[in-house]
């Protein structure tokens, strides 16, 4: 299992009323950063094609599947821990008309099982959630076909020790953060090749920054106005230190 249920994420980070925040600041079928500028940013890294196979790790709102499928011509099938979300992106995926060529079902990646089945594996921001980083790397490298490519972006930490403040987010969150090098090393020790490890820390400083800049005020009463603006804030505040980073991989699976 991840680190966290899926009753503790539907109850808290991903209740129904949090959803509903993540989108207007994100973006309609959006919950990471960016929403639909930086997934068809990330997502045109992958030398996606018609015809190909891909896996969304912790799908969410269905938001890149989306994306994939209408602009890329690909089969998407997205899972997520989140009944919240799936249940959304269901209806959604039905009124877009899309249901031939994206499905969505719950599903934890640790136990999944599917060998050499996609072309791509794509994930945004999920696997802070989980724990057993080694045993992650090895499922995904799995679910690849030989050639096949795994991209993801996640919350990183910087190396050592880190603020009480920091500390104290991490654990009310429930996250388990690792360093972008970290995840080079993670991917390397799977038998990933063409590994790329960057750090987007100063991208997801902008992304924040921009995110603060344009939230729609009437969409929300003033305290929780207030409480979103403070947590972004603190957001920045946290990246700026160069506790809280942001990364972007990229790793293919041999062919051989």
């Amino acid at each position: 299992m991840t680190g966290i249920s899926a009753a503790d994420l539907d109850a808290g980070q991903y209740a129904a009323n949090a959803i509903e925040k993540y989108e207007a600041i994100y973006g309609r079928n959006f919950i990471s950063p960016g929403g639909k500028e930086t997934a068809q940013e990330f997502l045109a890294l992958m030398a996606l094609q018609p015809g190909m196979k891909v896996l969304d790790v912790g799908c969410g709102l269905g938001g890149s599947a989306f994306l994939m499928a209408e602009q890329y011509g690909v089969s998407v099938r997205g899972i997520d821990l989140s009944t919240n979300m799936l249940q959304i992106a269901r209806a959604r995926c039905q009124a877009a008309g899309l249901t031939d060529r994206v499905a969505f079902e719950y599903g934890d990646i640790l136990d999944f099982n599917c060998a050499s089945t996609y072309d791509r594996v794509y994930s945004r921001d999920v696997f802070l959630h989980i724990q057993d980083k080694v045993r992650l790397m090895r499922v995904l490298k799995n679910c690849l076909a030989p050639g096949g490519i795994l991209l993801f972006t996640d919350y990183c930490c910087s190396a050592g020790s880190h603020s009480q403040e920091f500390e104290a987010y991490i654990h009310q969150r429930n996250y388990f953060l690792c360093t972008v090098n970290y995840y080079h090393s993670l991917l390397a020790q799977a038998g990933f090749t063409e590994i790329m490890a960057q750090d987007r820390t100063p991208q997801f400083i902008d992304v924040l920054e921009r995110e603060l800049a344009r939230l729609p005020a009437d969409r929300f009463s003033p305290s929780t106005l207030a409480d979103i603006m403070q947590a972004w804030q603190d957001k920045i505040a946290r990246a700026r230190r160069g506790e809280q980073r942001w990364g972007l991989c990229m790793a293919r699976r041999p062919m051989l």
